[in-house]
């Protein structure tokens, strides 16, 4: 509740600020001035150039609204869309991803995990939240806004109804005080009852940000607080509720979704975070004459040629789980390291400060490329929960802190059209992540080909890894480790090919990975009698593994897309495999094919999408969902059980009508209830049938 006073507090102070903007705006519009950096170009979804002046209606792209994100350790800027686009509306608050490549819980904002090893990212020291990535924020991923007037977006997702709904309510705010300084907001909530016992979400995501832009000085700095609450259920008790109803039925009892018993109640994960991050610079240049206004007025334009950085970054998050030991969370663990306790908590505080110095690119015709060499210090403090031997009863707090000092350099090239490049290497020094380093580079080579644009894109890395804290350490009421682990290599090789014309994008790579560190399942097997007959159960129990040797992994991805007038056919094809499937299981196929017409009425006014996508891999042993770590980890190998090879279809339109988006969809329209492929996690069914809807309104005045 004092979340929403808190907020709608926050909007109505919006809404005076807008009006006390006006007078600023009409003298900002007069300027016609653009952030000094971003230039005047613009760029659609897909990085193709805008021509801004043939954009006539402020519900696309208005002319002066462009939005970009900066790069964590430089500050760099890269120019994003406005989110103003139609297609495929309808997927954007799916948690399975808009292509259908994670799984899931089944509830909105549920932790999740990609089938697609590639789309996985490594593990951070911000270990608990890195399963809602679909939700959160970060310094990299926050949108900063510049516009001639102030931009406010305000989307409401709803699915379901009181007992067992989803909503989701989003607002976004920027405005400009003049061409060079800007600030707004971002503020997303996530309300998911869930379809079954025991799984609600109630997340949170709320940042403020700001920027500058001068000529010797530039500055952005946000602010982000996320509260994330989840209620772990364990998967349901018998997989039958789902795969044979008629068998769980012939009892004379029929249950509904929501009345299927689960493994756990009473039972929560909690995550509250707080996140600065500021990045500057002050640059060393000179004036020389604008070349694109040479004709006009003879305006000077600043050139920088040396940039001193810095950029600091902290991050704080403290984890709550919270238990009520009845007799039902009894029996589903292993282990109760800290007996009857309900609350076990950790926290982690990171602080990393990065000092740089760049040689610009493009100061002048021999500068070809931008190089910069860095230094970086970051401390680290984790707090665990310690027994006190001999004393049954009594819990300490102990901090665990760590101290890396590193070095590196970029060689970056960003301007022109035809070759850009990016390599940036790091060593760390000294400190607990001592001998560990990273070089990655990534290029693309733009040229015409037939009349058409080809884009060859290349990526590759190789990374020695000490593993995060928490594979290290971890104490808490049900899993306890404290491992000396060795360091991970890591290298990819990865390509694509992009032909804009005949709609495809080819893309193929390559990752060895040595001491691959992993989850493992380590449930125990428990054997009891009733009525004259064994019965055999598992309890829960979980161990930080590494493989010993290497683990190969190969993925080519086919995105192609046909059109003929109205009719649509969007089309993506993954292949993967994995040299050990025991330890790192992938499915061989994903696949998301997406048929819709598309077209518009009323003198193109109204806009309409109408189709149905599918989403579908094939059967692999999909990792299991530990509930009281809020991570996934491998099935128990005594009896573990292939997910997949299901069909997941979605029936949609989208309409977009001037400054406004809407969609209506019915979601599972296959459901295929009686088979065991309806789960995308083990004892975690999808969600059955259902009609979503949404809703985002742009207001640009």
């Amino acid at each position: 509740m004092i979340k929403k006073i808190l907020f709608f507090v926050l909007l109505n102070l919006t809404c005076g600020i807008i009006t006390a903007q006006n007078t600023i705006q009409n003298q900002y519009n007069q300027l016609g001035g653009s952030a000094s950096g971003l230039g005047q170009n613009l760029y659609d979804r897909n990085g193709n150039p805008i021509d801004t002046t043939a954009v006539i209606d402020a519900s696309t792209i208005p002319i002066g609204l462009f939005s970009w994100t900066v790069d964590e350790r430089f500050g760099n800027m890269y120019r994003i869309p406005v989110d103003t686009l139609q297609h495929n509306f309808q997927n954007t608050n799916d948690t399975g991803g808009e292509t259908g490549h994670y799984s899931f819980l089944g509830n909105l904002g549920a932790p999740r995990l990609s089938h697609v090893f590639f789309d996985r990212k490594d593990p951070s020291q911000l270990f608990f939240t890195d399963p809602y990535d679909f939700f959160l924020k970060n310094a990299g991923n926050i949108v900063y806004t510049n516009t001639k007037s102030p931009f406010t977006n305000i989307s409401y997702f709803k699915q379901g109804g009181s007992r067992d709904g989803e909503e989701r309510f989003k607002a976004y705010f920027a405005v400009n005080v003049n061409k060079r300084f800007g600030f707004g907001f971002d503020a997303d909530y996530i309300y998911g009852r869930g379809k079954y016992a025991n799984q609600s979400t109630a997340l949170f995501n709320g940042d403020l940000f700001s920027y500058y832009h001068g000529d010797k000085y530039d500055m952005h700095l946000n602010f982000i607080y996320d509260n994330l609450k989840m209620a772990e259920n364990g998967g349901i008790i018998d997989d039958r509720f789902i795969s044979f109803p008629d068998i769980m039925a012939e009892g004379g009892q029929t249950y509904d979704d929501k009345e299927i018993p689960t493994n756990l109640a009473n039972i929560w994960n909690r995550n509250t975070g707080y996140h600065a991050f500021l990045t500057h610079c002050y640059n060393l240049g000179f004036y020389r004459d604008n070349p694109d206004k040479a004709d006009t007025v003879n305006t000077k334009v600043f050139v920088p040629v040396t940039s001193f950085i810095h950029t600091m970054k902290v991050d704080m998050n403290k984890r709550q789980y919270i238990s009520y030991d009845d007799e039902q969370n009894r029996n589903y663990f292993q282990n109760h390291y800290l007996g009857t306790d309900s609350f076990d908590i950790t926290k982690t505080l990171t602080i990393k400060n990065t000092f740089g110095i760049s040689l610009r690119e493009g100061f002048n015709k021999w500068a070809k490329a931008g190089l910069t060499a860095f230094v970086s210090f970051e401390h680290r403090n984790f707090t665990l929960t310690d027994t006190v031997a001999g004393v049954p009863h009594q819990r300490i707090a102990t901090n665990h802190k760590e101290n890396v000092l590193s070095v590196g350099g970029q060689l970056i090239k960003e301007q022109g059209k035809l070759l850009h490049y990016n390599v940036t290497g790091e060593v760390v020094l000294a400190g607990e992540d001592i001998g560990q380093f990273s070089v990655e580079g990534k290029g693309d080579l733009n040229f015409r080909l037939f009349n058409d644009t080809v884009r060859l894109e290349a990526n590759a890395y190789i990374k020695n890894l000490n593993p995060t804290f928490y594979y290290r350490h971890f104490h808490s009421k049900h899993y306890w480790w404290d491992h000396d682990l060795s360091e991970i290599m890591k290298s990819r090789i990865e390509g694509c090919l992009s032909i804009d014309k005949w709609r495809t994008r080819l893309k193929a790579g390559f990752e060895n990975i040595t001491n691959y560190t992993y989850l493992d399942n380590t449930s125990v097997k428990y054997t009891t009698t009733e009525n004259e007959q064994e019965i055999t159960s598992y309890k829960n129990n979980i161990a930080v593994t590494q493989n010993p040797g290497s683990i190969q992994v190969f993925s080519a991805s086919l995105q192609q897309d046909f059109k003929l007038g109205i009719f649509h056919l969007d089309n993506e094809i993954t292949y993967q495999t994995s040299s050990n499937q025991e330890v790192l299981p992938l499915p061989d196929l994903v696949l998301y094919h997406n048929l819709y017409l598309k077209f518009a009425l009323a003198k193109k006014v109204l806009k309409i999408e109408m189709g149905a996508d599918m989403r579908y891999f094939t059967q692999y042993y999909a990792p299991d969902y530990a509930p009281a770590i809020g991570q996934f980890y491998l099935q128990n190998k005594d009896n573990k059980y292939k997910l997949g090879g299901f069909p997941l279809v979605n029936a949609y339109i989208n309409i977009h009508l001037k400054r406004t988006r809407l969609f209506v969809s019915m979601y599972n329209i296959v459901e295929p209830k009686g088979d065991k492929s309806y789960f995308q996690a083990p004892h975690y069914p999808l969600n059955p049938r259902c009609l979503k809807f949404g809703l985002s309104w742009n207001f640009f005045d």
